[in-house]
């Protein structure tokens, strides 16, 4: 049996107030990327979540339908500190119960990360507003993990991986 992709050390990080990128490609390997305005873990299942802006996110909701491949980028900008999750199982949809407190939540996160870097509230409010409508889903199930954080172990596997 593999190891946990999600292993306790991502999962810790997670817990920290990270921003969020989701890139995907499309069938021609053209890149299209954008940034979510929310995620979940499940950590029993190993399936995480993505929340995206529909309207912001048309190219890579688009390439992920057409290829069901995501590249997901957690950060902390106060620290550099970042981990991409890749999956191949990715699909689209609405969101479930639990969903919505988890967008708003990183909203507040992204708040309290940012502000003190020098961004105006109003501007992090202003670029993490979404309604119910106007926000989808991208759940996978994590094939990979890569620690990101700028420096001599930037790209190295973080836990098990599934073929």
């Amino acid at each position: 049996m593999n190891a946990p992709v999600i292993d306790d050390g991502v999962l810790e990080f997670l817990q920290h107030r990270v921003m969020v990128s989701i890139a995907a490609r499309s069938v021609d390997r053209v890149p299209s990327l954008v940034r979510c305005v929310g995620f979940r873990v499940k950590q029993a299942s190993q399936r995480m979540t993505v929340f995206v802006r529909t309207s912001y996110s048309e190219k890579v909701l688009q390439d992920v339908r057409a290829t069901e491949l995501v590249a997901v980028v957690f950060s902390e900008p106060s620290t550099h500190r970042t981990v991409q999750v890749k999956g191949s199982d990715a699909v689209i949809g609405r969101l479930e119960e639990g969903d919505w407190p988890a967008v708003e939540a990183h909203v507040e996160a992204a708040v309290a990360e940012l502000c003190p870097l020098g961004y105006a509230e109003q501007w992090v409010r202003t670029v993490f507003e979404a309604t119910r409508a106007q926000v989808q889903a991208v759940r996978f199930t994590p094939s990979s993990a890569f620690g990101q954080t700028p420096g001599p172990r930037a790209g190295a596997p973080l836990a098990g991986m599934r073929p």
